[in-house]
């Protein structure tokens, strides 16, 4: 039996899994052997974002399954402003199809900056009501892709919501399979506990089967200058905070860390940037699957 399908039979038990986000390469070969290299060190899924700086989403993550055997792949995520909703059933049954079911649709209803893509796409953004709204139907259509949509191999991929306020969180915690706690690099444990408490009430008695995921944006001590731009702080000042987004020490000492994390608020699947990878390799060792 598969890592993932352990995972899924014992989801009461929130097994961990680690996905690392990876953004493109210089080229295609180094883009597929970044794939390569997360299944390599353990990684459970290689995730890209949705932005028209970068790759098209969908397409990298074809490759990146193409060139890999047991690596997942996901959208993290994907903006449902930017596409009619029978697209987005129609092309995540088609990768679904591909990978071997090894695709999870991670979608969002927005993002700092996505208005501006919409716009360059030539699509309405929408109100955020509207963009909840569409992505409810989104998942409508997922589960059921429309008439005459290609349904692929008829199992709807594993579904990822990114929330971070009440009525999203909600709507993750009563349909997403995986809600991903979208908050400030500042944010701390307390904050993670307080939107764990949203999906749980929404969840009711599904709360036990819906993983609960959170991003490490950093690794160690040190931030690269471009990701300290991007964050816009130090690692310092992420320490002072008590950011949950930073994790330091040695590899046991995060384990640790994660392992308290998981057991109080049930967080058990948990991303980090490429950049870091090879320094969370052996915290994934450690942890993967336990």
């Amino acid at each position: 039996m598969s890592e993932y399908s352990l995972i899924m039979e014992g989801m009461t038990e929130r097994r961990f899994r680690f996905g690392t986000m990876a953004a493109g390469g210089r080229d295609a070969a180094a883009w597929t052997a970044a794939a390569r290299r997360a299944e390599d060190l353990g990684f459970a899924t290689l995730l890209t974002a949705d932005t028209l700086a970068t790759p098209a989403p969908l397409p990298a993550l074809a490759a990146a399954a193409a060139a890999t055997s047991t690596l997942r792949v996901g959208s993290f995520v994907l903006s449902v402003a930017n596409r009619p909703v029978a697209q987005i059933a129609w092309e995540a049954a088609s990768l679904a199809f591909l990978t071997g079911d090894r695709f999870e649709l991670g979608l969002g209803a927005g993002r700092p900056g996505g208005e501006a893509d919409a716009a360059r796409l030539g699509v309405p953004y929408g109100t955020p009501a509207e963009r909840i709204d569409r992505l409810a139907r989104v998942l409508d259509a997922v589960a059921a892709p429309p008439e005459g949509v290609f349904g692929g191999t008829g199992r709807p991929p594993r579904v990822l919501m990114a929330a971070s306020r009440p009525r999203l969180l909600r709507l993750a915690g009563e349909r997403a399979d995986t809600v991903a706690f979208g908050v400030s690099p500042l944010a701390g444990e307390d904050d993670l506990a307080g939107l764990v408490g949203v999906v749980r009430d929404a969840a009711g008695d599904r709360f036990d089967r819906v993983e609960l995921c959170s991003s490490v944006h950093v690794v160690g001590d040190e931030i690269p200058g471009w990701l300290s731009a991007r964050l816009g702080m130090s690692a310092a000042e992420m320490a002072a905070a008590g950011s949950a987004a930073l994790l330091t020490g040695t590899p046991q000492r995060m384990a640790d860390v994660l392992r308290r994390r998981r057991d109080e608020l049930g967080i058990s699947y948990v991303t980090v940037p490429e950049t870091f990878a090879e320094a969370f390799a052996p915290v994934v060792e450690l942890l993967a699957g336990n």
